[in-house]
C-alpha cells in the first residue's frame, strides 16, 4: 500500500519501476558503475548533486563506449572529440567516467575525496585539474556556449589543415537549466547560423528544477526552438541505450548541429526521491542511498567496481588507441606538420614580432593623432597577416571597433577558413565561444564590442580568466569620450570592476605607441585573457621611442619633472594627454611635475617595490582617469587627489563633457597647488 501511495505522490516512480525491470544488460551494469560511484562520492562528501549522474549515466555510457573518439592514454590528443559537461553541477559523472576509462591522474582515492581541497574531483569540472576535463563549467549555459566555440575552432582548423589532421566532434551534455540561460539562446542561434554539424548536445530532459517541475518557469518546446535556430532535433528515452545510440548516429549523420533530448528520471534508482527536486543537489542519505543500490541490484562495497566492469570500462578507454596511432602516422608525413604543431602548442610564428617592430617604427616616424581604436586597427593590419592563428570578430560593431582588416574573410558555412566571425548582437555567446576556441587550441581569438557592453560578457570573461585562456577582448568607446550617445554608452565603473578580476590584464593605452605595445603584450600573453580598452576620440602622439616596450612594466615615467619633482600626475589612456598638458602648465609656474603613464595596473603590481617607488616618487600624487576612482588609492596614497567620475556621464560633445565633469588640465594644476599649499 505504501508503494502505491508513493507512486501516486510521485508519478516518476512508476516509470522508474518499468525501467529497472528491463533486462540487466552489460550496458546497464556499466552505467550502474557510474551511478554507484556517484552515490558513494556524494555521500562521502556529504554534499553534491547525485540527480544528474544517476539520470544520465545510461546516455553517457553509450556516448563513451560507442561514439566519443578519445584515448585515455593521451587525453590531450589534438584530434580527440571534445566532451563538455555544461551541467557542471553533475561533475561526479565526468570524474567517474575519467576514472573508469583508465585515465592516469584520477584515482579511486580522488573520488573518495570528491569536493575536497586539492582533489581533482572538484565540485564543478575545473580546467587544469585533470587533462581530460576540457573546460571549467558550472555557471549554467557557459559550457554550452564554450562548446559552440570548440566546434567553430574544429571547422576552422579543418579548413586550414585538412581533415586528415582535424576531424573530430564536440559533444555537450546540458541540463534544463542550461537551456533556460540566455547565453544558450545566443550560442544556439549562432551555431545554427554557422551550420556547425560537428556539434551535438545531449539534453538531460528530466523536467525537474530546484524549485520543482520545469513547468513552473518554462513552457517552451526546446526542440521546436532549436529547430527554428537551424538545428536537427530528436527526443529519445534516455534510459534506452539502443534509442540513445540511434539518436547519436542521427547526430553524426546530420548536416546541422544536433540536439538530442534524453527523457530521463533525475536520480534514477532512488526509491522515494527519484524524479523530484530532492535528488538534485544534496546527498541521498544513507537509507535512500542503500535503497537506490538495492533497486539497481548493486551489491558491491562503496567505491568498489567488479573486475569484469572495470576491465570493460578500461577497454572503452583504449578504444581510440588505434585511431590515435593512425592519426600520428598521418601527422608524421603531413606537409603542414610543423605549422600545425606550432599553432596547437600556442607558439607564435618566428617572425611575428617583425611586423610589430615595423609598425612601431612607423608610429615613431609619423607620430599619428589617432583614436586608440584606430591605432588598434593598425596593429591588426600588421598582426593578422603575420599570425595565421589570429581569428577575430565583433558583436555587430566591426566598423566601430575597427576589428576587421582588409583581407579577412568571414567565417561562414561555405568557408570555415574565414578568419573573421560576425557574431551579431550576441556579446555573451561571443565571449564564451572565444573561450571555447582558445581551449580547443590552434587559435588565438580576439573579439570586439563597446566597453559598456562588457556587462553582457562578464560571466564568460570571468570563466576565461578562471581557466587562464588566451583571449583578447577589444573594447572600444571607453568612457565619457563616447560623447553624444550619453550615459547608457559611457562606461564608468567597468575599469575598476575588471581590475578586480584575477588573472585578467586590463590595458588602457595612451597613444598609438602604447596601443602597439599593449597589443604586443596581449598576443604574447598565455596566462589569461587581455582587455584592450580603447577610445573613440583621437589622441595625440606622446612617444617616439621604440627601444623597449615600456608598457611591459605596467607603468613608467613618461615625462620627468623639470628640476626637483614636486608632484606626480598619474593617468591612463586618454587622460595621459591631459596630464602632460598639466605638467606644462605647472612648469610655466616653476612647479616641477612628473607624468606617469599607467597602461596596465596588473603588470605594474608585478614590478618590484623599488621600481614602483621610483616611478611614483615621494611627492604628492594626483590621479586622473575618466572613470570611477575605486582602486586608485593604491597608487596615489591616502593623501593623494583623484580627478575622475563620481557618477554617470551625460550626452554632449566629449570636449564639453570633460570640462563639465572637471577632468581637465586646469583641475589637475589646481589639485597640485592645493597639495603644495
Amino acid at each position: 500500500m505504501a508503494d502505491i501511495e508513493g507512486i501516486a505522490e510521485n508519478p516518476a516512480l512508476a516509470r522508474q519501476a518499468e525501467i529497472l525491470a528491463r533486462p540487466l544488460t552489460l550496458q546497464r551494469r556499466m552505467a550502474d558503475a557510474i551511478r554507484a560511484l556517484a552515490i558513494d562520492a556524494v555521500e562521502a562528501s556529504k554534499s553534491g548533486h547525485p540527480g544528474l549522474p544517476l539520470g544520465m549515466a545510461d546516455a553517457a555510457t553509450v556516448l563513451y563506449s560507442r561514439f566519443l573518439k578519445f584515448d585515455a592514454a593521451d587525453p590531450r590528443w589534438h584530434d580527440r572529440d571534445r566532451f563538455v559537461l555544461s551541467a557542471g553541477h553533475g561533475s561526479i559523472l565526468l570524474h567517474a567516467l575519467i576514472y573508469l576509462t583508465g585515465h592516469a591522474g584520477m584515482t579511486i582515492e580522488d573520488l573518495r575525496n570528491f569536493r575536497q581541497l586539492h582533489s581533482p574531483a572538484s565540485g564543478n569540472p575545473e580546467y587544469g585539474e585533470h587533462p581530460a576535463i576540457e573546460a571549467t563549467t558550472g555557471p549554467l549555459g557557459q559550457g554550452f556556449a564554450t562548446g559552440v566555440g570548440m566546434a567553430m575552432a574544429e571547422r576552422h582548423l579543418a579548413a586550414r589543415f585538412g581533415k586528415s589532421l582535424v576531424d573530430h566532434r564536440t559533444w555537450v551534455l546540458a541540463s534544463d537549466g542550461d537551456l533556460m540561460e540566455g547565453v544558450t539562446h545566443e550560442a544556439a542561434s549562432l551555431a545554427g547560423h554557422l551550420g556547425l554539424n560537428k556539434l551535438a548536445v545531449l539534453y538531460d530532459d528530466n523536467q525537474v528544477s530546484i524549485d520543482g517541475g520545469t513547468a513552473l518557469a518554462s513552457g517552451d518546446d526546446a526542440l521546436k526552438r532549436f529547430a527554428a535556430y537551424g538545428w536537427a532535433t530528436k527526443r529519445v528515452d534516455g534510459h534506452d541505450p539502443a534509442a540513445v545510440a540511434a539518436a547519436l548516429s542521427f547526430a553524426m549523420r546530420s548536416k546541422k548541429p544536433a540536439l538530442i533530448a534524453c527523457r530521463t528520471i533525475i536520480g534514477l534508482g532512488a526509491p522515494r526521491k527519484a524524479g523530484t527536486a530532492a535528488v538534485h543537489g544534496a546527498p541521498l542519505g544513507p537509507e535512500e542511498a542503500a535503497g537506490a543500490k538495492a533497486a539497481l541490484g548493486w551489491k558491491e562495497p562503496p567505491f568498489t567496481i567488479p573486475a569484469d566492469l572495470a576491465e570493460r570500462w578500461h577497454t572503452v578507454g583504449a578504444r581510440g588507441a588505434a585511431a590515435r596511432r593512425s592519426w600520428l602516422k598521418r601527422l608524421a608525413r603531413h606537409n603542414q606538420r610543423s605549422e600545425f604543431e606550432r599553432a596547437m602548442a600556442g607558439r607564435l610564428p618566428d617572425t611575428w614580432h617583425e611586423a610589430v617592430a615595423a609598425l612601431k617604427q612607423e608610429i615613431a616616424d609619423t607620430r599619428p593623432r589617432l583614436a586608440s581604436r584606430a591605432s588598434s586597427q593598425k596593429c591588426l593590419e600588421a598582426l593578422v597577416p603575420a599570425t595565421p592563428e589570429l581569428v577575430g570578430g565583433s558583436a555587430d560593431l566591426s566598423s566601430s571597433n575597427m576589428t576587421q582588416v582588409r583581407g579577412m574573410l568571414p567565417m561562414v558555412p561555405a568557408n570555415y577558413g574565414g578568419r573573421y566571425v560576425h557574431y551579431g548582437v550576441r556579446e555573451h555567446a561571443m565571449a564564451a565561444a572565444a573561450n571555447g576556441m582558445a581551449l580547443h587550441g590552434g587559435i588565438i581569438p580576439y573579439v570586439g564590442t563597446f566597453f559598456v557592453f562588457s556587462d553582457y560578457m562578464r560571466p564568460a570573461i570571468r570563466m576565461g580568466a578562471l581557466m587562464r585562456q588566451r583571449v583578447i577582448h577589444v573594447l572600444t568607446h571607453d568612457g565619457i569620450g563616447v560623447g553624444e550617445d550619453g550615459p547608457t554608452h559611457q562606461p564608468i565603473e567597468h575599469l575598476a570592476s575588471f581590475r578586480a578580476m584575477p588573472n585578467l590584464h586590463v590595458y588602457r593605452p595612451a597613444d598609438a605607441m602604447e596601443t602597439a605595445e599593449c597589443w604586443e603584450l596581449a598576443i604574447r600573453r598565455t596566462e589569461g585573457p587581455s582587455l584592450l580598452v580603447l577610445t573613440r576620440q583621437k589622441l595625440p602622439a606622446l612617444r617616439s621611442d621604440t627601444a623597449e616596450n615600456r608598457s611591459a612594466r605596467g607603468g613608467y615615467v613618461l615625462a620627468e619633472a623639470d628640476g626637483p619633482r614636486l608632484a606626480t600626475v598619474i593617468a591612463t589612456g586618454s587622460e595621459v594627454a591631459i596630464a602632460m598638458t598639466a605638467r606644462e602648465m605647472l612648469a610655466s609656474e616653476g612647479i616641477g611635475a612628473a607624468v606617469v603613464s599607467l597602461p596596465c595596473w596588473e603588470l605594474f603590481e608585478q614590478q618590484d617595490e623599488a621600481y614602483r617607488a621610483a616611478v611614483l616618487g615621494g611627492a604628492p600624487r594626483i590621479g586622473i582617469e575618466a572613470a570611477a576612482g575605486l582602486g586608485w588609492d593604491r597608487w596615489i596614497g591616502p593623501d593623494g587627489a583623484f580627478i575622475g567620475m563620481a557618477g554617470y556621464g551625460a550626452s554632449g560633445k566629449y570636449e564639453d563633457l570633460y570640462a563639465h565633469f572637471g577632468i581637465t588640465a586646469e583641475a589637475a594644476v589646481a589639485a597640485v597647488k592645493k597639495k603644495l599649499a
